[in-house]
């Protein structure tokens, strides 16, 4: 099996990547490092993580004349914020992350969600009572935005992220460059089938942010599944003599789904890169398929009249109130 996809625009884009996000600072420029040394040729990045001019040191000592690597080898991925939809602030919010990674375009730009929030440089502007104070937006127009980062060089291709299959037929509807990628959450516990076969449909790579679960958001309830300590999993991992993740990202690569696994941890960085040299079997497949529980780790909660709600529910723009 091939460890690249072909999307849409006819560009490849490796299966695997390593994901930044909550890679504190200090260790995000040595998990960069490791993970282009072993073999890594897909870096997941955003302005929202903080660290991407670490990132870019990173990237930077390794890429470039007299080094092992060419700038073309890599591809780089990262997203657009919340705060910067507003068509104005579509191209400055592009070319501040090209200038702390040190590149001169990037591979892939997304609009990380389709919610607005308030312009300004917060990351998350909030109201006197906490609440965040949302803008109105439309993700249309900051697509249009999107458009004219392609046409000026500075992206190679543009998706999105988090976005549902109606918003996300809503942007290719009035698309000049078509979203090559839709990166959401993934994994067996959310399986997202159903808009795996959307996006299959529509030619949109579905590419799987926290394919291993990720059980350690503060919202996260001590009663919430741990998913690499699922029993299926593993006993799936012991047969084939892999790592419960390295199953998880198998059976993703498997049925056509980028992954970004996130480490700072050597080792595990490596690990995750090893699952090309085996093959699932259907019986597995299925068995993994039925874990499915519609389990989603990160969309922020909140406590309302004393229960806790999706944060972002009421945004006109929130992806998850629809079905898939």
């Amino acid at each position: 099996m091939s460890s690249y996809v072909t999307l849409s625009s006819g560009r490849k884009m490796p299966l695997l990547g390593l994901g930044t996000w909550k890679s504190a600072p200090g260790q995000v420029k040595q998990a960069v490092q490791v993970a282009l040394d072993c073999g890594y040729r897909h870096i997941d990045c955003a302005l929202a993580y903080c660290n991407e001019h670490e990132v870019g040191e990173a990237i930077a000592e390794k890429l470039g004349a007299g080094k092992a690597l060419r700038r073309e080898d890599v591809f780089v991925t990262s997203k657009l914020w919340n705060t910067q939809h507003h068509p104005d602030d579509v191209e400055p919010a592009c070319r501040k992350t090209l200038l702390d990674l040190g590149l001169d375009y990037l591979d892939l730009y997304l609009i990380h969600w389709p919610m607005a929030f308030r312009r300004g440089t917060e990351l998350m502007p909030k109201r006197a009572d906490g609440s965040v104070f949302y803008d109105d937006i439309h993700y249309l127009e900051t697509w249009a935005a999107m458009e004219n980062l392609v046409d000026k060089g500075l992206v190679r291709d543009i998706g999105l992220s988090n976005f549902n299959a109606r918003q996300t037929n809503n942007v290719i509807s009035r698309a000049k460059h078509k979203p090559v990628v839709n990166q959401v959450e993934c994994h067996p516990y959310l399986s997202q089938n159903e808009l795996l076969n959307h996006c299959r449909a529509v030619d949109v790579c579905l590419m799987a942010y926290s394919p291993l679960g990720s059980g350690d958001q503060p919202w996260i309830s001590s009663d919430d599944p741990c998913l690499l300590h699922d029993p299926g999993l593993n006993a799936i991992a012991l047969h084939h003599n892999k790592t419960a993740a390295q199953v998880i990202l198998r059976w993703q690569v498997q049925r056509g789904v980028a992954c970004i696994p996130k480490s700072v941890t050597p080792s595990r960085i490596q690990q995750n890169l090893q699952v090309f040299d085996f093959t699932l079997s259907d019986e597995d497949m299925k068995q993994i398929e039925s874990l499915n529980r519609n389990k989603r780790y990160i969309v922020p909660v909140v406590e309302k009249d004393s229960q806790r709600v999706w944060r972002d529910a009421d945004h006109p723009h929130f992806p998850f109130n629809d079905p898939y």
